[in-house]
């Protein structure tokens, strides 16, 4: 395409010549131009210069994600707690047509070469990954502290308007597809006990604990001594809560410390749900050597995480997620995750995709966000609110379309001379 040499062109203008076959949705420009459809059932506005400047400036989903945020960018068409349906219609619909680089630039000269510059960040934003080494080595304890603390300690109040009563961040398991969320992450909790064959008397490290979910479901109804460890704060201190109030002390305590500082060993089971993905795929083997050795011979370990559905190595997918959601986090495949369970001696027993759970899942997280919007963004403002419901129906997507899974790996720390009181066939049932 040959594109005229003006001086200027609308933003309209602009975004028709990267658009070839024309917008499926409406778009609407603080210049007061337009294109697309009328009647589209989204449309998406740049509110004022900064929103430009901020596409300009980081071209791709983080430009985006930060107009976004600022309200620079508005969405028509979809709830911002929810905009599932905006990003199917965008994902779906519209194929941006790569510019020459000497078109590029024309369009950028022609838009304003100020615009290059990039404003403020938003507050929500984390830092990028070359600032953040100044606090610590990638996934040091502190710098994962610092991770956790961003994504984490937001504000339990708003977790509980998102998350539903089990206050569980982590995929559920449903059932039957007409289950409730809190029917489900019963059955999730429920599943792991079972795969890890809880008895009472037993005792359990939950590493990753969040606000105590597990650790609450395996000591009421399984009669286990258990250990919970997270790095947030916010969330010791409200399982800690919890724990006295359901009169669990006995058997239940919730620290807020690196799971790494455990000094206790011989527990007859480890679960992990959640936490791989924050780990670092090069401690890998210093994760599953640590679960080895603080389990008993015999003790089973269960592993829950989200995954790629493959394992070639690659970085975060998006800088949106880097920056806004999960500094740090890396995923990798469930060969990857058996592989390094293997290397260090455990024998891994049962492995299971629970992908379209985790879709559910996200799903039932934005409706709870839409339902308590008003509250929520009172709680933790417009910003982080609007950030939430982004995150969630982009990773609900990426789920169902197999972009990321969601694995348990099951294994055991046999007995060197092979013997195993592992059953023959799976007792855990669904």
């Amino acid at each position: 395409m040959t594109i005229t040499t003006k001086s200027s062109i609308t933003l309209g203008e602009a975004i028709e010549r990267l658009v070839p076959g024309g917008l499926s949705f409406r778009f609407e420009a603080y210049d007061g131009s337009s294109a697309g459809p009328p009647d589209a059932p989204i449309t998406v506005r740049i509110v004022n210069e900064r929103g430009l400047s901020y596409i300009m400036s980081a071209p791709g989903d983080l430009g985006l994600a930060r107009a976004y945020v600022t309200g620079d960018l508005e969405i028509d068409g979809a709830h911002p707690g929810d905009p599932y349906d905006a990003l199917v219609h965008l994902l779906d619909k519209t194929r941006l047509r790569a510019p020459s680089a000497t078109e590029t630039f024309r369009i950028v000269k022609a838009l304003g070469l100020s615009h290059l510059l990039p404003p403020p960040p938003p507050p929500q934003e984390h830092l990028p990954r070359w600032r953040r080494a100044l606090e610590g080595l990638r996934h040091s304890k502190n710098r994962d502290a610092v991770a956790i603390h961003h994504h984490y300690d937001v504000s339990n109040r708003f977790y509980e308007l998102v998350l539903g009563p089990s206050m569980t961040y982590t995929c559920a398991v449903f059932p039957k597809a007409d289950s409730s969320l809190e029917e489900a992450q019963f059955e999730k909790y429920d599943l792991v006990c079972r795969k890890l064959d809880l008895q009472p008397g037993q005792r359990l490290l939950d590493i990753g604990c969040g606000w105590g979910g597990m650790v609450r479901h395996a000591a009421k109804h399984y009669g286990v001594k258990v250990i919970g460890v997270t790095l947030s704060e916010q969330q010791a201190q409200w399982a800690q809560e919890a724990i006295v109030r359901e009169g669990l002390s006995d058997l239940a305590e919730v620290r807020f410390s690196d799971y790494r500082d455990v000094p206790e060993t011989g527990f007859d089971a480890i679960s992990s749900i959640g936490l791989t993905e924050h780990i670092g795929v090069h401690n890998y083997p210093a994760y599953f050597s640590f679960i080895r050795d603080h389990l008993k011979v015999g003790g089973r370990m269960l592993n829950h995480c989200i995954t790629r559905p493959d394992n070639r190595a690659r970085a975060t997918a998006g800088q949106f997620i880097d920056r806004y959601v999960f500094p740090d986090g890396e995923l990798t495949g469930s060969g990857r995750i058996i592989t390094e369970v293997q290397d260090v001696g455990l024998e891994v027993q049962h492995e299971e995709n629970l992908r379209q759970h985790y879709a559910m899942t996200l799903r039932d997280w934005n409706r709870n966000l839409v339902d308590n919007w008003d509250e929520a963004v009172a709680e933790v403002g417009i910003g982080t609110a609007k950030v939430w419901g982004l995150y969630m129906a982009g990773s609900r997507l990426g789920f169902e379309r197999n972009s990321i899974q969601l694995h348990h790996v099951l294994a055991t720390k046999t007995d060197p001379s092979g013997a195993t009181d592992f059953p023959l066939r799976p007792t855990w049932g669904s």
